[in-house]
């Protein structure tokens, strides 16, 4: 009986291992899709993570110079954001390679200039570059140098002014303005110093690029220094100059700052909407309180 108990026990046990070999899942690779790749369809998207479809903003890229400008189109970032547009703004520290890399189309638009230097620039290298907003207006001011005052300036004294064509005009004629020189009267914005009529104290004018105009001040007794590159170099013009272009006169308009885009861009749906932007009452206020007069909104 014992023997006859022993074996069922024993078949028992092979009929157990036998189960549990042929039981035994076989190995398998995580499903893949049509292209090979394992199927992604249980892991959440990135529309789903974000509770429905993620919109794709369209990118705007403006080129500008650091200082306003640059401040300035920060400033509208998030106001562009709700309308759709990502705004890229790509800084330049001259006045040329703005307007080459919006002609070659590099980027959208620029913010830097005035309406007569864009003119100019035009003129001299046959592109079609148009103006889609004025913004600002950024009073040339006389800065001193190694001399402090106007009454303290000796004869031959040296005034450095910029050396590009519509700002050494102005230049000439912020320095006309305070009875330093005289200026041909039919010369205007095409004026330089060879259009000087009248010097009574035998100044030296020199003229050097505007970026470099802060960097030269203390070798030079005065300088007319352009907005943006003053406020780069921490000059105030309500404090720090002597003189400067009046906010209220033909100049503040005729030199207003605008955006630049390309002919045919002008209805460009993205640039209406930066056109829109940059001159709304939070942008107008901005100005105001951040630049203390050294930038004066005209829109």
């Amino acid at each position: 009986m014992k023997k006859i108990i022993a074996l069922l026990i024993a078949l028992v046990f092979v009929l157990g291992l036998a189960a549990c070999g042929g039981s035994k899942a076989p190995q398998t690779s995580p499903a893949a899709s049509p292209s090979g790749s394992p199927d992604a369809s249980s892991a959440p998207t990135e529309k789903e993570e974000n509770g429905g479809e993620k919109a794709e903003l369209k990118k705007i890229v403006v080129g500008a110079s650091p200082t306003p400008h640059a401040l300035i189109l920060e400033a509208v970032r998030d106001a562009l954001r709700e309308k759709g547009y990502e705004l890229e703004i790509v800084e330049f520290t001259d006045y040329v390679q703005p307007n080459v890399a919006l002609a070659d189309g590099s980027i959208d638009a620029n913010f830097f200039q005035h309406t007569p230097y864009l003119d100019d620039y035009n003129a001299e290298r046959g592109t079609n570059l148009v103006s889609l907003v004025s913004i600002h207006f950024e009073p040339l001011g006389l800065y001193p140098g190694k001399t402090k005052s106007l009454a303290d300036l000796k004869d031959g004294a040296q005034i450095a002014v910029p050396n590009d064509t519509t700002n050494e005009a102005r230049a000439l004629l912020l320095l006309e303005a305070q009875g330093l020189i005289t200026v041909k009267p039919d010369a205007g914005l095409k004026a330089t110093v060879n259009d000087i009529t009248s010097n009574p104290k035998n100044l030296k004018i020199i003229e050097i690029e505007a970026a470099q105009l802060p960097r030269s001040l203390q070798d030079v007794d005065m300088a007319v220094i352009n907005g943006n590159y003053a406020l780069s170099a921490g000059l105030v013009v309500s404090k720090d100059a002597l003189a400067a272009e009046d906010a209220s006169s033909i100049a503040a308009q005729t030199f207003a700052n605008i955006v630049a885009v390309r002919a045919g861009d002008e209805n460009r749906e993205d640039l209406k909407a930066l056109a829109e932007a940059l001159t709304s009452e939070a942008v107008r206020e901005y100005i105001e309180t951040t630049f203390e007069g050294s930038v004066v909104p005209v829109f």
